[in-house]
């Protein structure tokens, strides 16, 4: 038999119901109140006054020029497959507005090389990076107005957000959120053509995700206790011992431990090549700098490589070494090396640690810098902190200002004048490649060891060696053998001391 409640009960519990909430409406009024009170003492103290114009703490700041244009059907056609709707936004901490809008030009530029098409971007003025939501949790209501308003399904961030901060911005703005580091490990993903490089690219990839594991609800939980310990299970509900989340992670180390592995066994391979080089005194150069300035149009300038050109960043990850001769004959090595970036993300850094070995190993580096760049000071400083972390520091550096046919007269100047070992080319137009040609012959390590030699016809792979290991002078054929002068290494000229004639 049920039982139906009274009519005065029902009254009454409506009555407690109504109550409850205007006294929950109460309490959240006031706690709006005491927030607005804390805000107008924060705007009214020393902070605002010694450092932003309220103003400009205010406001989320529009960066125009942002938009992608999409120039024809076909590259519609193509990213109607690919591409994402994305809205970048920054946090400026220091420098110029100008520092903080080039720096979200050039996120839009890898948003843009990974298959995305930039709506908008937005730069906040802070102190530092809100530790929650990245830009704060105000700005946040603003960012998701501008992404439902736009459209977008992603938000790129203009920085390394921690697991918590990705995790609560996504909560605000109701899209995707990734950020700068994940962006450039995308584009990596897309480009690797090696079976090294696509190793290297997933090892990143995995000291990245490592500590951003997340999973929901029940997904998380295989271990639940017994029922004296107050989580109210019982018997057959005590799993292993370990969540899903800590089962994903000892698989995640396994599979790097497994891929460190196999690089290092790959690393092995380029390791034998490059001393067969050294052994043979062949010269190295490595072509390194910042990503899109030119590196493998100069290597295909220099020695007809044929290898891909593309006005996007990081079109080269695998590195291709080339043979290559001086105006005077002498046969070096040209190596051409991945690109580097602002901020590059560490886990690349210790990912291709292997493959950037070609630059801390070489005899020489061109180090190429986009001279159509508005700061290429900012390239050049930062290439060079990734020589520090390599090794390189202590390699003859030639700075090569590229792109001078569409550069700026007065930055060229500019360069010119504070580096001291630089030199103005175009390896699009071809100008300046030879005035190049002949630093590289002046800088590559000369052999010690000067000769005179009477090689007979039937030892002709000493004169072979003459000229793919030393510096031929004069070379002439006579009825004996080949009469042959040249500064060869020490190893080479004991070979050919027996045919050096004897001093009158």
């Amino acid at each position: 038999m049920t039982s139906s409640s009274s009519p005065s009960q029902d009254a009454r519990d409506a009555e407690n119901a109504e109550n409850a909430q205007s006294f929950n409406e109460s309490l959240r009024a006031d706690a709006l109140m005491e927030e607005d009170v804390a805000w107008s003492h924060e705007i009214d103290g020393e902070r605002d006054g010694a450092q932003y114009d309220r103003s400009e703490r205010a406001a989320l700041r529009r960066v125009a020029g942002l938009s992608t244009e999409l120039e024809d059907v076909t590259e519609v056609e193509y990213r109607q497959l690919r591409l994402e709707r994305v809205v970048l936004v920054g946090v400026w901490t220091s420098g110029t507005a100008q520092d903080a809008e080039n720096s979200l030009a050039e996120l839009a530029a890898l948003a843009e090389t990974a298959g995305a098409q930039v709506l908008d971007g937005v730069v906040q003025r802070r102190d530092k990076p809100d530790p929650a939501t990245y830009i704060g949790s105000g700005k946040a209501l603003e960012l998701r107005d501008i992404v439902l308003e736009s459209g977008a399904d992603t938000v790129v961030c203009d920085g390394e957000l921690s697991p918590g901060q990705l995790i609560h911005l996504e909560d605000v703005v109701k899209v995707k959120v990734v950020d700068r580091t994940a962006l450039i490990l995308d584009i990596f993903a897309q480009h690797a053509k090696s079976r090294e490089g696509k190793a290297q690219v997933s090892l990143a990839q995995m000291q990245y995700m490592l500590p951003r594991l997340r999973g929901w609800g029940q997904s998380l939980s295989r271990q639940m206790g017994g029922a004296g310990s107050g989580g109210g299970g019982g018997m057959a509900t005590r799993g292993p011992g370990e969540t899903k989340i800590e089962t994903d992670r000892r698989r995640i180390r396994e599979k790097m431990a497994k891929m460190r592995r196999e690089i290092a066994e790959m690393k092995t391979g380029r390791d034998i090549k490059r001393q067969e080089r050294k052994r043979n005194k062949v010269p190295s150069v490595a072509i390194a700098g910042y990503t899109n300035a030119g590196k493998s149009s100069l290597l295909n300038r220099l020695t007809g490589a044929g290898v891909l050109v593309e006005n996007s960043l990081f079109a080269t990850l695998d590195p291709t070494v080339r043979r290559a001769e001086t105006p005077g004959g002498r046969v070096y090595t040209l190596a051409d090396t991945v690109g580097f970036v602002r901020h590059l993300p560490h886990h690349l850094v210790e990912a291709f640690r292997s493959t950037m070995e070609e630059v801390g190993d070489s005899d020489l580096i061109l180090h190429v810098v986009d001279g159509s760049h508005p700061v290429p000071e900012e390239q050049l400083a930062a290439v060079r902190e990734v020589f520090r972390d390599v090794g390189a520091t202590d390699v003859r550096e030639i700075v090569v200002i590229n792109k001078a046919d569409a550069a700026d007269p007065v930055v060229l100047q500019r360069l010119l004048r504070t580096e001291r070992h630089a030199i103005a080319i175009s390896a699009r137009t071809g100008a300046g490649i030879p005035e190049l040609l002949a630093i590289i012959d002046a800088e590559l390590p000369r052999p010690q060891v000067e000769l005179e030699a009477l090689v007979p016809y039937t030892h002709g792979g000493l004169v072979a060696r003459a000229h793919t290991e030393g510096e031929v002078i004069s070379e002439e054929h006579t009825p004996e053998g080949t009469l042959l002068k040249a500064r060869v290494h020490e190893e080479l000229a004991a070979d050919l001391a027996q045919y050096v004639p004897a001093k009158r």
